[in-house]
């Protein structure tokens, strides 16, 4: 579906309405997967602010048992036709892997109320990806990505796995910004 998108050259650009239309009625995973993924590869800067606040939205209503939707200030949003194909060439072969591991296993952890527990952590997740920290975004997505893939199969595997991934993540960003701070404060400290 996103190959079809990317191949597309009559578009100019990519909008998250596009991508949210063309996933209709799937599952919460589908449309996490779709947001979160390209932010596990170096691109284009602001990709993270475009796919960033679909993924609070999103994480949001999972967290609380909602069903998908974007308000248009977000469904608005758009990239480059360009950059678009350029972010699915590099992820399609990531997704090819991951699918290949994908079965229904300890499917408790990914059902409710397990299931909230994964929204509230996809939803720490969806805000640290959102923060414009260079490089910050690729382990929160990673993470957000692997808690797609247990929504899409039912695979409690990659649930744990990505919950170990945002352990890593909340405390790599959060040294980063806590070393930014520090160095913010020093600098300042300093000029006076």
């Amino acid at each position: 579906m996103l190959n079809h998108i990317a191949k597309d050259d009559a578009r100019e650009r990519v909008s998250v309405a596009d991508l949210f239309t063309a996933m209709g009625d799937r599952a919460f995973g589908a449309l996490i997967l779709i947001f979160a993924l390209p932010n596990i590869v170096p691109t284009p800067p602001g990709t993270s602010a475009i796919t960033g606040a679909p993924l609070v939205f999103l994480c949001f209503q999972l967290m609380l048992g909602m069903q998908p939707w974007l308000p248009k200030f977000i469904a608005n949003r758009s990239m480059s036709h360009g950059d678009f194909k350029a972010i699915i060439a590099r992820i399609t072969p990531w997704l090819a892997r991951g699918e290949r591991f994908l079965k229904p296993r300890w499917e408790g952890l990914v059902r409710p109320p397990a299931e909230y527990g994964l929204g509230l952590m996809a939803f720490i997740l969806a805000i640290l990806l959102a923060l414009p920290i260079p490089l910050g975004n690729m382990l929160p997505a990673l993470a957000l990505s692997l808690f797609a893939f247990a929504l899409l199969e039912k695979d409690g595997i990659y649930a744990l796995a990505g919950s170990a991934v945002f352990v890593i993540s909340v405390v790599v960003v959060g040294g980063v910004v806590l070393a930014l701070a520090k160095a913010a404060l020093l600098l300042l400290h300093s000029s006076f």
